[in-house]
């Protein structure tokens, strides 16, 4: 049973996802910045160890760590046991005084937008202009992040920044090379559901209700409505599909429930 559940779960995998700490894509030489891969596992596959491979632009890594330390630049990847590549992340390295900072992660609409000038090793910047498409848009005495509270389609474009500082006198004006941010369009969180349903007497129903008694959720994400059924009697699995919050009725095995919002499931 555990090897049709397995294969039930592993064609549902989604790519992993790569995070970078500090959420920054430039840094200067001799920095070192943290990577880490996680993928979403449905809770069954959770119980195994879970190798994951890095990638380098197309050359292999040797860690199988979840989380790994660089320095190099370049364009990252990681890849978890059964599913895709994960999206990339570019890492660049400086040797300039100036650098301007962008979170790695995508920007919506709505969502903050968070940048920031960082002298070299962060020495304090001083008269500090931050430039939208060669225009200056914010002013600072000294070191100050500069944020858009809602970000719009328009805040997209190259960004730069300017300041001094004293090294040990204070310096000319120094500029930071341009950065380009893309604020795109307001996104919708899919939902997914991994259950066990534990009694056949609270059959579930897949539609817009929340998970109800005689079952345990577990969150991640997904785009499709997929589910399937391991029958107890017969041992194989029969595979079920529905639109999400059309209503399919499940009984007693593990079920997935991937779509959007209003995928739920619960009590009929």
């Amino acid at each position: 049973m555990w090897a049709l559940t397995a294969l039930l779960l592993l064609a549902t995998l989604e790519k992993p996802t790569l995070s970078l700490h500090p959420p920054w894509t430039t840094i200067f030489k001799g920095e070192r910045v943290t990577l880490r891969c996680d993928g979403h596992y449905p809770l069954l596959l959770e119980l195994r160890p879970i190798n994951t491979l890095w990638y380098l632009g197309h050359l292999l890594l040797p860690s199988h760590k979840k989380s790994i330390e660089v320095q190099t630049p370049g364009v990252y990847r990681c890849q978890t046991r059964g599913a895709p590549v994960s999206d990339p992340i570019h890492l660049s390295v400086s040797n300039d005084w100036l650098i301007l900072q962008v979170p790695y992660t995508a920007v919506f609409e709505g969502e903050p937008l968070i940048m920031r000038c960082r002298g070299w090793y962060d020495k304090v910047v001083y008269k500090l202009h931050y430039y939208h498409d060669g225009q200056a848009v914010r002013y600072f005495h000294s070191s100050t992040n500069y944020t858009v509270l809602q970000a719009r389609a328009s805040d997209s474009g190259r960004y730069q920044c300017s300041g001094t500082m004293r090294i040990p006198v204070e310096s000319a004006p120094m500029f930071s090379a341009k950065v380009a941010v893309t604020v795109q369009e307001a996104r919708h969180s899919p939902a997914v559901r991994l259950l066990q349903v534990q009694s056949p007497r609270a059959p579930l129903r897949l539609g817009p209700r929340v998970l109800g008694p005689g079952a345990r959720g577990r969150g991640a994400r997904s785009l499709l409505v997929r589910g399937g059924h391991l029958d107890p009697q017969r041992q194989k699995a029969q595979p079920v599909a529905a639109v999400a919050g059309a209503g399919l009725s499940l009984g007693a095995g593990v079920h997935l429930c991937l779509g959007s919002p209003g995928c739920r499931l619960g009590a009929r």
